[in-house]
């Protein structure tokens, strides 16, 4: 009998082998009876400052015959795992196109492949061992390449900022999108970590094998190769044309064009055959602290520098009333142990995110602190109709690039500071390259957004005493938090105008985040294969 044991602690001090007896004791059988003991998901919790323990998920086979044991309410069976898919009953008359090659885009390229339609998928920019060197050239000279860059390109925005693979969303196929990473080539812990990791310097080359197993798979991959125009007639969509002047034919589309496709959403908007609208996003600043500092903070003084710990991360979270209007400001991409990056896809524009690699061994931890905006934030703004929530990103990374003083420096303040509403240090060291310029950051977002950010940093203090610090500094901006628009569909996941438009993914408001847009991917490919039994 396979069995799945929850809940089993194992503190820093305590070696791993003792868990196969924390296993049998619970089950209160012998060690001996106990077979091949498998970790399947290790948690940290460090809820206890100076007392933090790993809790396990494990199996294990229980050996010999007889009647099923009582088991404990944690302890259950193991159920046999689902058949694979078969193919398709049959082959679609043309094949479908994929717009965009980021989580969604090759996610539902992977599952079309495993039940035996190939697609051809249509990729903006580089693929993702090149592409490496313009995000360098970005950070080391100020030199952006609109097409390839920390959102375009093969991997989408998450191959080169961070990898994270944790979620807050509960699906089945959350354990696809990590197992097929391991699969090709992402580190095995993956499959068990709490909160997945893969790392900025690693998840590139498993994106390369998982493609080149597309490619062998007979999926057509084509890089440099942005769509201009979705191809509508009769409320049906009939292909694409790329910005070469090419036309690609298809009754099925899917698009999966990351969350910056701007072009995009400015030609559905003109030409009004796709319904568009505009989406609440949220937006702020890096905040950026010595990752010392926040292991003492999250662990406590006495075990911070464990060997067993890893760079400790925070979630921080907090509704406050402003002005009568409720607003939520949170932690977005928190990177322990890693460094702040330009992700701008548009000259004279400045937004910023985190990564970190593998090993997040940087000295540094950041994460987003963002304030929720809403439609009504862009109409007081003087911004109205679907691209409403796009006009307003636009205006204030074009603020943050002009009060960073150009080239891709970026604006950063203090957090004491800013919430003094003065200029009292000058940017000393930071992870973030090409570097930054002392600057009033009140000057950014409207009065009530800057209200929101200074009372919630206020209450992230006392919820871990020593945030608001000397030490820490504030970097703008954080703009791309989500889509600022969605492509709306129907049941069916289907544009609610155009038959055979599939929108999916971050780029269309469906998801946020790696895995969740791996999901909307795979979800988007059963749906077309359901069309084709």
């Amino acid at each position: 009998m396979r069995l799945r044991i929850n809940n089993i602690a194992r503190w820093l001090d305590e070696p791993e082998s003792t868990l196969l007896d924390k296993v049998a004791s619970k089950l209160k059988v012998s060690a001996g009876s106990l077979q091949d003991l498998k970790v399947v998901r290790s948690v940290l919790d460090a809820r206890k400052r100076n007392s933090p323990r790993y809790v396990y998920t494990l199996e294990v086979t229980l050996a010999g015959k007889g009647a099923k044991p009582s088991l404990p309410p944690d302890v259950s069976e193991v159920e046999p795992a689902p058949p694979p898919l078969g193919a398709v009953a049959r082959q679609p008359e043309q094949r479908p196109i994929i717009i965009g090659l980021g989580p969604a885009g090759l996610f539902c390229a992977l599952r079309l492949a495993e039940r035996g339609v190939r697609s051809v998928v249509l990729e903006r920019g580089r693929d993702v061992i090149e592409r490496r060197k313009d995000v360098a050239k970005l950070m080391r000279d100020g030199t952006l390449l609109p097409e390839s860059n920390m959102n375009f390109g093969e991997g989408g925005a998450g191959a080169y900022t961070d990898g994270k693979l944790s979620t807050r969303i509960n699906h089945p196929h959350v354990r696809k999108v990590i197992e097929t990473f391991a699969q090709y080539g992402a580190p095995d812990r993956i499959l068990v970590q709490g909160k997945p990791h893969i790392g900025s310097d690693l998840l590139p080359f498993a994106v390369e094998r998982l493609r080149n197993d597309l490619l062998a798979r007979g999926v057509e991959v084509r890089f440099n190769a942005r769509v201009e125009r979705v191809l509508v007639k009769d409320g049906q969509v009939r292909g694409v044309t790329l910005s070469d002047g090419s036309t690609v034919e298809s009754n099925r589309v899917v698009l999966a064009p990351g969350n910056s496709a701007r072009e995009l959403y400015e030609r559905f908007a003109a030409e009004g055959e796709i319904a568009i609208e505009a989406k609440a996003f949220a937006l702020g600043f890096r905040a950026e602290h010595p990752q010392g500092l926040i292991n003492a903070i999250q662990y406590g003084d006495k075990v911070a520098d464990h060997p067993e710990l890893p760079a400790a991360d925070y979630k921080l979270a907090e509704n406050l009333a402003v002005d009568g209007e409720m607003r939520g400001v949170y932690s977005f991409c928190m990177c322990p142990g890693g460094i702040v990056v330009p992700t701008p896809t548009e000259p004279g524009m400045l937004c910023t995110n985190g990564m970190s690699n593998s090993r997040r061994n940087s000295k540094y931890a950041n994460a987003g602190i963002v304030v929720s905006v809403s439609t009504d934030d862009f109409a007081r703004a003087g911004f109205t109709g679907p691209l409403a929530g796009l006009e307003f990103q636009r205006h204030w990374e074009k603020a943050a690039y002009e009060l960073g003083g150009g080239n891709y420096f970026a604006p950063a303040q203090s957090i004491p500071d800013y919430l003094a509403g003065k200029l009292t240090q000058q940017p000393g060291g930071t992870s973030y390259r090409p570097g930054l310029v002392q600057a009033d950051l009140s000057r950014l977002f409207p009065p009530a957004l800057t209200q929101s950010l200074r009372a919630a940093l206020k209450t992230f203090d006392q919820k871990m005493h020593g945030f608001i610090t000397k030490d820490a500094w504030l970097i703008g901006i954080e703009a791309r938090t989500s889509a600022p628009v969605r492509i709306t569909r129907n049941e069916a996941l289907q544009s609610v105008s155009v038959t055979g438009l599939y929108p999916a993914g971050e780029g269309c408001g469906y998801a946020g985040g790696i895995v969740s847009s791996g999901i909307d991917g795979l979800r988007v490919a059963d749906q077309i294969c359901a069309e084709l039994t």
